[in-house]
Order: structure tokens, then C-alpha cells, then sequence
């Protein structure tokens, strides 16, 4: 593990799934930001080299932190991180998430099972850890990565969709058993974003009509915007605003055929976080 300790005085934010993608752009914005860094992954050269990069273009430092956070003992030593680590961290970023595609009978059922360790179990230990700290120092805040892929039951990636749905559903109670104490929750619900998620799935992104996608970087300033007002939900983009109200007054014979028919799933691979 690389350790540059965040300087003191700084906020700190600790991003998971911070190699690449939505969690890659949220670092360096968060370090654009004024923010110090706990940067968290499996790729310890990927987090290296976007330790050095916070540093050159922004002044930021960041403490290098590898685990699988599907790995209890891996997770535990994150957790500890939150609870009890130095500087404290300020801001919590789950991001780390993986999904599979393809006829959920005909899916490995283990990588099911590590896709739920990831999206959700993994979720939950970390936000429980940081509201440790952060409950009593009356400061803080958490935003939580879902998808809009929650709104509805989406066949073809059917533990995926599961799973988001309960990231949603967790935060917004969370936050609310969380009015009045000074801490921040918010669920981030992006729809199609171009990252390695698609590839590492093994789902074909030109099988997705083009305006339907957002770049990492358009996600994360509306979600940082989005925080900054204290807002519950943050939904991405005019486009997937109206898809996730759609989705939430539409009946679920109707939300779940259209999902079905919306991409044209291919067997799962994994991807990494």
C-alpha cells in the first residue's frame, strides 16, 4: 500500500471503485474540489497513478488503499479505515460495483452471489462504518451509487437491477433517520455512462442508441451539484430524469418488457472494481 497521508486541515473523501470510471472522475473532481484522497480499488498500479496525477494537477494528496472489497477481510480493513483511520474521512463515495448480463438461470450463481457481496453488502458495512464517526462529529456525508436500472425489474441483468433497487431504497431511509444530525446521504441513480463497465459485463455498448449515453465527468458534477444542494436523489441528465419518473408511475408488466426490449443482453462476463 502506497501511503501519502492527506495533509491536515483538507476534507477527506474516500472514493471505492476509484481505478477507473464514474469513481475515477469523482476523485478528481472531489480533488479539484480541495479534497484529500482515500483511494480504494482492486488495481494498486491504476490507483498509484491517479495518486500522482491528484497531486500534479490539483496539490491533492491520497493514501493508496487496495482491497476486493468482496473479500471480508479486505472490506473489514476499509471499514476500519472509516471508523477509525487519520485523518477522518469526511466524505464517503460507494461507487465500487459490478453487474452481469445474460439469463440469470444460465449465470454462474457465485458471481451472482460476489455481485451482491459488491453492490450491496460491501455498500452497507462502509456507510454503517463512516456514520459511526461521522453521527457523533455531527459532520459528514455519504452518496451512494445506484442506477436507474433500480427503477424497474430489468431482465437480463436481473441481480444487477436488484441490487440498485436496494441501494436506492437504503440510502433514502438512511438520510432520513439522518435529518437534523449535520451528516448527508444521497443515492446517485445514472443511466448508460462510458466506462469499462459495458466491456467487462461483455454487453455490446453500439447494442445502446447513442443518446442515451453520458460521459463519467457529466455524471459526477451533477451529483456533486446535486449534493451541494442537499438533495435526496440525484437522477443524471433531462433523458434519464424522465425514464426514472416513467419508470416509477408506470405498471411493472410495462417497465420490465421495455427493459427486456431495450438492450439485447449477451452471456455475462464480470467485471473488476
Amino acid at each position: 500500500m502506497t501511503d501519502t497521508a492527506p495533509g491536515p486541515g483538507r476534507p477527506v473523501a474516500l472514493v471505492t471503485g476509484a481505478s477507473s470510471g464514474i469513481g475515477r472522475s469523482f476523485a478528481l473532481a472531489l480533488a479539484d474540489r480541495g479534497h484529500d484522497l482515500v483511494l480504494v480499488a482492486r488495481d494498486v498500479a491504476r490507483l498509484e497513478a491517479l495518486a500522482k496525477e491528484v497531486a500534479d494537477a490539483y496539490g491533492a494528496t491520497a493514501e493508496v488503499l487496495p482491497a476486493d472489497l468482496t473479500e471480508p477481510g479486505e472490506l473489514a480493513r476499509v471499514a476500519d479505515r472509516l471508523c477509525r483511520g487519520r485523518p477522518e474521512v469526511t466524505l464517503l463515495v460507494n461507487n465500487a460495483g459490478f453487474g452481469t448480463y445474460g439469463r440469470f438461470a444460465d449465470l454462474p450463481v457465485d458471481a451472482e452471489e460476489r455481485e451482491i457481496r459488491l453492490n450491496v453488502v460491501a455498500l452497507v458495512r462502509l456507510t454503517h462504518a463512516a456514520l459511526t464517526r461521522m453521527v457523533p462529529a455531527g459532520r459528514g456525508g455519504i452518496i451512494n451509487v445506484g442506477s436507474i436500472a433500480g427503477r424497474q425489474p430489468t431482465p437480463g441483468n436481473a441481480t444487477y437491477g436488484a441490487t440498485k433497487a436496494f441501494v436506492s431504497s437504503f440510502t433514502q431511509a438512511v438520510r432520513e433517520e439522518l435529518r437534523g444530525s449535520g451528516v448527508r446521504c444521497m443515492v446517485l441513480e445514472p443511466g448508460f455512462t462510458r466506462t469499462e463497465f459495458q466491456d467487462r459485463a461483455g454487453i455490446d455498448p453500439g447494442t445502446v442508441p447513442g443518446f442515451l449515453w453520458q460521459e463519467p465527468e457529466q455524471v459526477v458534477q451533477a451529483a456533486l451539484r446535486a449534493f451541494d444542494r442537499g438533495r435526496a436523489v440525484c437522477v443524471p441528465g433531462p433523458l434519464n430524469a424522465a425514464t426514472a419518473a416513467l419508470a416509477s408511475v408506470a405498471p411493472g408488466a410495462v417497465t420490465r418488457r421495455v427493459a427486456a426490449a431495450l438492450l439485447r443482453r449477451r452471456p455475462a462476463g464480470e467485471p473488476g472494481a
